[in-house]
């Protein structure tokens, strides 16, 4: 679905309940023009906020990459005493995803029943002026050079789609990806009905009792927390809009999209002028045919225009997985026609600290012995010959009979040292670790037990923190490490179990709802 048909879908049902309330709810009708915007409005909150709503952990990960960059931007300029806020903000990312979710879905549903006319208005306007500043600043750092900050106005240049520091706002979930610019003018469109609203709330229409509306928020409230802790807490958002679904053949759409990656045209250049700076776009064959005479020396490349890819490409295409050594298990994984289990951690749950030990270290003394073989040398000529024509109480030379000589190397204890050394304590989170060894480790040791392999991929953590991890499992894994956003794409559950099969997902299960072995056995191994 495309932006285009969702506002079509919506202005449709919008229409609607505008008409319902005009027949059925005449005395609740005070303009037919407010009336409408407040149905679109409502109805446009209640669906994005619904989709959203399947799956919480998706727009946390949204907020903590929102988050992560107002760190950035903030922490050097004049404004850096606010900047350590936002990793607080972003370590309660999911609570601010929770309350964000409902609040815009009960908007929505208060806008439709005309609940507390005013407080509405205010709240809406908010909401909106609070999006379109997020969506503002994904869309405005397309113009700012990647080693610039945001606030170096004088800096920024023309517009690049892969300076954003956001790719997607996430306003629709995984459900739609909308460019940040449509995101960006779609709030900024909003901000008309907002202040309209703010100006007439006395004409919004109002259905049904004030106890009746009041019974349906409070309800509202609770039903959709219910629901979004269901879509993260205890179990997989039931359904699932991201490329890794269930049933998906990840080898398959991978080369789809690499293929049709590399059957992309060049169709034009973007150059800049070494002297004025002027920047303009020439297109491909007139760049081939005048390169020499025209632009060679005179401008310099800024960038290539491509035509779109005819399968546009997901996050299936940075599928890339490596062992703790760098190299790659992708083709492992995605050829390999045997069924096997990977566990997915984005990230270990600990808070490493940096602490220091006294170890104690023995010193010996090493000694080197010399031991004549006196059996071999009675036996050779040479020596005998040596011994007879030297005089008594002359040293003999024995350099020329190295060959009879054995030597050893004696160690001898001398000392203990003692001496600092700095190590770091992982900290562990025991609800964590209980996951791993209560839940998951049944499981996994019967799986290898019947020949199948399991590898655990991890991000956000190195070689020594997870093989530690390991250690304090008692998982005894096989280990690789992906990028955390990408772990975080394929499952909603850290951890989380994926059984694949020839470069297919069969199946997935939240750490909560994993099934016994026996079962997942007997429906898919055997």
């Amino acid at each position: 679905m495309t932006i285009g048909t969702l506002i079509t879908n919506i202005g449709i049902v919008s229409i609607i309940l505008t008409l319902i309330i005009a027949f059925v709810f005449k005395s609740s009708m005070k303009s037919w023009w407010i009336s409408f915007l407040q149905n679109f409005c409502g109805v446009l909150f209640i669906f994005s906020g619904w989709v959203k709503a399947i799956d919480p952990l998706g727009t946390a990960y949204k907020m903590e990459q929102y988050f992560d960059e107002f760190y950035s931007t903030f922490e050097s300029t004049w404004f850096g005493f606010i900047a350590p806020m936002f990793p607080v903000f972003s370590k309660y990312a999911i609570w601010f995803s929770v309350f964000m979710i409902v609040f815009e879905i009960v908007l929505g549903i208060m806008l439709v029943l005309g609940t507390k006319p005013k407080f509405t208005a205010w709240a809406f306007l908010s909401l909106v002026a609070f999006f379109t500043i997020l969506t503002g600043f994904t869309y405005l750092t397309g113009y700012v050079p990647s080693e610039t900050n945001f606030f170096q106005f004088g800096s920024w240049s023309g517009f690049d789609a892969n300076n954003m520091k956001v790719q997607d706002c996430g306003c629709f979930g995984d459900f739609i990806k909308l460019e940040p610019k449509v995101s960006f003018f779609k709030d900024v469109f909003l901000m008309i009905p907002a202040i309209i609203f703010v100006l007439a709330y006395k004409k919004k229409h109002q259905l049904f009792t004030e106890p009746i509306r009041n019974g349906v928020i409070s309800v509202s409230i609770i039903a959709l927390l219910f629901y979004c802790f269901s879509n993260y807490v205890w179990d997989l958002p039931h359904t699932d809009f991201r490329p890794f679904k269930k049933g998906t053949d990840v080898r398959q759409v991978r080369e789809m999209e690499e293929d049709a990656m590399a059957a992309v045209q060049i169709t034009g250049w973007v150059l800049k002028h070494n002297e004025t700076g002027e920047s303009i776009t020439v297109p491909n064959a007139d760049y081939m045919r005048d390169y020499t005479s025209k632009y060679k020396g005179v401008y310099s490349v800024i960038d290539q225009v491509k035509d779109e890819p005819t399968i546009k490409s997901t996050k299936i295409s940075e599928f890339e997985i490596t062992d703790l050594d760098g190299n790659d298990l992708t083709e492992d994984i995605l050829y390999n026609e045997k069924a096997h289990f990977l566990i997915v951690n984005y990230m270990l749950m600990g808070d490493p600290e940096k602490k220091t030990r006294i170890v104690q270290d023995s010193i010996f003394n090493l000694d080197t012995t010399i031991i004549f073989n006196y059996e071999t040398l009675k036996a050779d000529p040479a020596f005998n010959r040596l011994i007879k024509r030297t005089p008594k109480g002359v040293p003999i030379d024995m350099t020329e009979f190295g060959e009879h000589i054995d030597t050893s190397i004696v160690k001898s204890f001398k000392e203990v040292v003692e001496r600092e050394e700095e190590y770091i304590d992982q900290n562990w989170n025991s609800a964590y670790l209980k996951k791993h060894i209560e839940s998951l480790k049944p499981f996994t040791d019967a799986a290898k037990a019947d020949g199948f392999e399991v590898l655990m991929v991890v991000g956000k953590a190195g070689p020594t923190a997870i093989m530690d991890f390991d250690l304090a499992t008692g998982l005894d894994l096989h280990y690789g490490m992906a990028d955390d956003i990408l772990l975080k794409t394929i499952i909603r559950s850290n951890p989380g179990i994926v059984l694949w099969k020839d470069g297919k997902i069969l199946d997935k299960w939240h750490i909560k709802q994993l099934p016994n072995y026996e079962e997942v056995k007997a429906q898919y191994l055997n």
